[in-house]
């Protein structure tokens, strides 16, 4: 199981990793540059804090799952 997680986690990582770059390509107009953001950016967050990888996998959760639960739980009506 702890194999799995590590896995999934190596996964998640470079899946930021490609995310950043396309959005750092965009932003900075550079490849090269948006190749140096992304990878700095997933070292220092996802590297050396490994936990942190979910946290973006729980934002992406509650925005897509959450305003259809809110909305049967009528929780703020």
């Amino acid at each position: 199981m702890a194999d799995m997680i590590e896995n999934l986690r190596i996964v998640l990582s470079l899946f930021y990793t490609v995310w950043l770059f396309s959005w750092g390509k965009k932003a900075l107009g550079s490849a090269k540059l948006a190749i140096l953001f992304a990878v700095i950016v997933v070292y220092l967050t996802f590297i050396q804090f490994p936990d942190l990888v979910w946290v973006p996998v729980i934002i992406f959760l509650v925005a897509v799952v959450g305003p259809t639960f809110f909305e049967k739980v009528k929780t703020f009506e």
